[in-house]
C-alpha cells in the first residue's frame, strides 16, 4: 500500500530554508547572488518571516510533487485510478512484490537531481534569458534547486512509516 509519509514531507519541506541559509550565506554564493539579482542590503531589509512561512508551504507542495518523480508505486496506483480497494488482484500481487522497490533515499535522490537538470535548470535559465539576468545568476539558482531537490526527493522516498520511522535500505 502507497501512502503519504507527511512526517518525510514535512521534513523535507525544510530543507530549502536550511540550504537557502547556507547557499545563500554571503560567505559563499549571497553577495554574487545578490549583485547578479540587482538586489541591495537595503532592499533586503524587513521581516521576513512571511517570507520563510510561505516557503516553507510551497516547499510542501514541492514534496509532495516529488513522490511522483520517485516513488514509482505511485505510478502502479495511478494507472489503477488510484482506488486499491476495488482494484485488480494483480495489483495487490504486483504490490507484494514489488511494494518496497527502489525505496531508498540514493534513488529518491538520483530522480530529483535529474529533475533538476532536466526540468529545473532549463525553467531557470529561459525565465533568466527573458529577464535579461546573467548565466552566474541562472546557476547559481539552478544549482541551488537542483542539489535542494535531490536532497528533498532522498528524502521523501528513502524514509517511509510502518511501524514506525525506517530508512528503506533496499534497492
Amino acid at each position: 500500500m502507497t501512502q503519504i509519509n507527511f512526517w518525510a514531507i514535512f521534513v523535507a519541506a525544510l530543507i530549502p530554508l536550511f540550504m537557502g541559509f547556507i547557499w545563500y550565506h554571503p560567505k559563499l554564493f549571497g553577495r554574487v547572488w545578490m549583485e547578479e539579482a540587482g538586489l541591495t542590503e537595503e532592499k533586503m531589509k524587513g521581516s521576513m518571516i512571511g517570507v520563510f512561512v510561505f516557503t516553507f508551504i510551497l516547499s510542501i507542495f514541492m514534496a509532495l510533487f516529488l513522490q511522483f518523480v520517485t516513488i514509482h508505486q505511485f505510478g502502479a496506483l495511478g494507472m489503477i485510478g488510484g482506488d486499491e480497494i476495488n482494484a485488480n488482484p494483480s495489483y495487490h500481487v504486483f504490490m507484494k512484490d514489488y511494494g518496497m522497490a527502489y525505496r531508498s533515499f540514493g534513488h529518491g535522490a538520483l530522480h530529483s537531481f535529474m529533475a533538476g537538470f532536466l526540468f529545473v535548470f532549463p525553467l531557470t535559465a529561459i525565465n533568466a534569458m527573458f529577464e535579461r539576468k546573467s548565466w552566474k545568476y541562472t546557476m547559481i539558482n539552478s544549482a541551488y534547486w537542483t542539489i535542494t531537490i535531490t536532497i528533498m526527493g532522498g528524502i521523501v522516498c528513502g524514509w517511509y512509516v510502518a511501524d514506525g520511522f525506517h530508512w528503506v535500505t533496499q534497492k
